[in-house]
């Protein structure tokens, strides 16, 4: 497994994973409230020129992909069928990386497949919310790592 930056070349196959990996969760995640396109053009248009994008592939296909801004890890996604073989840890591990400082994500409450996944990481629940701030207006929780935490490896 290569991870790397994303170029523009691969924004779609990069959509695509957000897609399938969002489909095969639901329903711990609220369905899309946006059309397939629309999303691979949020992608390409705005999620690619707005944050610090990275990709994990291996023989030239992705199989995850994440977007990272200031201190935030915006998106997180693993090809379905790579789910549990490690793509996700080395996501984080480029996250921390990045962002030795620390990092804090959002992620639906009712995930708890991934809950457990960034609680294995170091990351702690700080906040929960009522959805309002989310356009699915389903119930999420922050959470945060910060390096110097105990557990935070």
């Amino acid at each position: 497994m290569n991870i790397r930056r994303l170029t523009p070349d691969d924004t779609r196959a990069a959509g695509q994973v957000y897609l399938a990996s969002r489909k095969a969760a639901f329903p711990a995640i609220p369905e899309l409230v946006h059309p397939d396109e629309g999303v691979l053009r949020w992608f390409a248009e705005v999620l690619s020129r707005q944050t610090d994008m990275w990709v994990a592939e291996t023989g030239g296909t992705i199989i995850g992909v994440m977007a990272l801004s200031d201190a935030m890890i915006e998106q997180l996604y693993v090809a379905p069928d790579r789910c549990g073989s490690g793509v996700g840890s080395a996501l984080v591990a480029v996250a921390k990386s990045q962002r030795p400082g620390g990092l804090q994500l959002w992620t639906f409450q009712t995930n708890t497949g991934a809950r457990r996944f960034y609680e294995r990481h170091g990351f702690f629940a700080v906040e929960w919310g009522d959805g309002q701030t989310n356009e699915n207006n389903a119930p999420d929780v922050r959470y945060v790592w910060h390096p110097t935490a105990v557990g935070s490896a």
